[in-house]
């Protein structure tokens, strides 16, 4: 009995483990850290259009979730691990910005709040009030399109 109780501990540990890392956003939301690609948990980044940003070197083009997301992913991540895609990607909620004083930026929430991602029906209870705040204030996909408005 002891030894399966410590199997089940294990298990445990080993399926909550932290991947912390620099993080890289690719041109379909996800985040490669360490080699893993991980998507974001609870979060449907629709086709808003693709945008170009020229504040980087070389200029990139993505879909505007991702810049929004590219933007704000600066240095290290640190993702929780939550389950497994269908594909079997990582799926995890991550933060920016932690530190031992600091329980950093949730970047699923981060881009729901600015109206860029849709909370997925698994995802947290908060994720879908951000939604309907963000759609409330027309932000993000919510708001005008703005290649749409023809100049005065």
């Amino acid at each position: 009995m002891l030894a399966l109780l410590l199997v089940v501990a294990a298990d445990v540990a080993a399926g909550s483990r932290e991947i912390v890392g620099l993080a890289i956003v690719q041109d379909d939301g996800s985040l490669l850290i360490k080699g893993q690609s991980i998507a974001l948990f609870g979060v449907y980044l629709p086709d808003a259009g693709r945008q170009c940003t020229r504040r980087q070197q070389p200029v990139r083009c993505a879909p505007r979730a991702v810049l929004a997301l590219d933007f704000r992913v600066r240095g290290f991540v640190t993702c929780e691990p939550r389950g497994r895609s269908a594909e079997g990607r990582i799926q995890a909620v991550c933060y920016a910005d932690r530190t031992g004083l600091s329980p950093g930026e949730d970047l699923g929430a981060y881009l729901i709040k600015r109206g860029w991602a849709l909370a997925l029906p698994t995802a947290p209870f908060e994720y879908h009030a951000m939604e309907r705040i963000a759609r409330a204030n027309a932000l993000g996909v919510w708001g005008t399109a703005v290649d749409s408005v023809s100049p005065p």
